[in-house]
């Protein structure tokens, strides 16, 4: 059997465009949105595990807006609004949605705010800060994850080299082989210099983080009435202040489940757990 390999498109907008990876199948869309900072091919080694039953497409939101993380960031209503308006431009009317971090909460204002119209969501970790941090007013330096993330290093001779920084951080430690592979294969790019920088600019990363707080997804939570799953790292450093329990009892329709030995990064430390988990909830018939 050839190897599954994702279509690279691209699709009007408006006033911008998205790029997007495409598993084509003869089945409902299923959308993939990724975490802060990374990109739809960091979703490759689950999604072609649902390509030619599905029709998968995993969006990229890092610079498809110009954004300054001093101004505030890319709000991520814009960014659910844009997913809206993804869905609308390609015909989409009633997607399965996979969303990690800030995807979960992008797909999660898009549904509440915009229109969309999930037939079931999993979202793994999402940012769902306490309702009384949004719309606060911050500097750069003092958010905890944009100024960390803008003094992020990014510049590496070779793909060796980054793997082995990669590989000397907490952060990547329990990822998946096939997982760091994806992040190094998609997630860098030749330095205009020489050598290989992020994909994903430290600024725009930081812009995003900054774009988090501009609105409360919370009260929107009980208008979604389609059945979310809620998945949440055993050991993740966000459960002493995001309380996803919470969250999955706002949802009317919400259940809510431990994933344990896994941190925030689910998808990457558990590639196979978290397909099964997608699938199980799903129930593609």
């Amino acid at each position: 059997m050839a190897a599954i390999k994702p279509e690279q498109k691209n699709v009007s907008i408006g006033d911008t465009s998205i790029d997007y990876l495409y598993y084509p199948g003869d089945g409902p869309t299923l959308i993939f949105l990724h975490a802060t900072g990374f990109m739809p091919g960091i979703w490759h080694p689950i999604a072609r595990e649902f390509a030619g039953t599905c029709n998968v497409m995993a969006p990229y939101f890092c610079d498809h807006r110009a954004a300054e993380p001093e101004d505030g960031g890319l709000s991520w209503l814009q960014l659910a609004e844009d997913i809206a308006l993804f869905c609308k431009t390609l015909g989409i009317d009633t997607p399965f949605m996979v969303g990690h971090s800030m995807g979960g909460a992008v797909i999660t204002l898009a549904a509440g705010k915009f229109g969309v119209k999930p037939r079931k969501m999993v979202l793994i970790e999402p940012i769902f800060l306490p309702s009384q941090l949004y719309n606060l007013k911050m500097r750069v330096e003092d958010h905890p994850l944009a100024g960390k993330s803008i003094r992020r290093k990014n510049g590496w001779a070779d793909l060796d080299e980054a793997k082995a920084y990669l590989r000397s951080k907490p952060l990547f430690a329990r990822w998946d082989d096939e997982m760091l592979e994806m992040y190094l294969n998609y997630g860098f790019v030749p330095s205009q210099d020489e050598g290989v920088t992020l994909a994903c600019h430290p600024r725009r990363e930081a812009s995003l983080f900054m774009g988090s707080m501009a609105y409360d997804p919370w009260p929107l939570m009980s208008g979604i009435e389609c059945p979310v799953l809620l998945l949440e790292g055993e050991t993740s450093e966000n459960r002493p202040f995001i309380d996803l329990q919470k969250a999955a009892g706002r949802f009317p329709n919400g259940r809510y489940r431990l994933v344990e030995a896994a941190g925030h990064l689910i998808p990457m430390e558990k590639p196979t757990d978290t397909t099964a988990l997608i699938r199980e909830f799903f129930d593609f018939r």
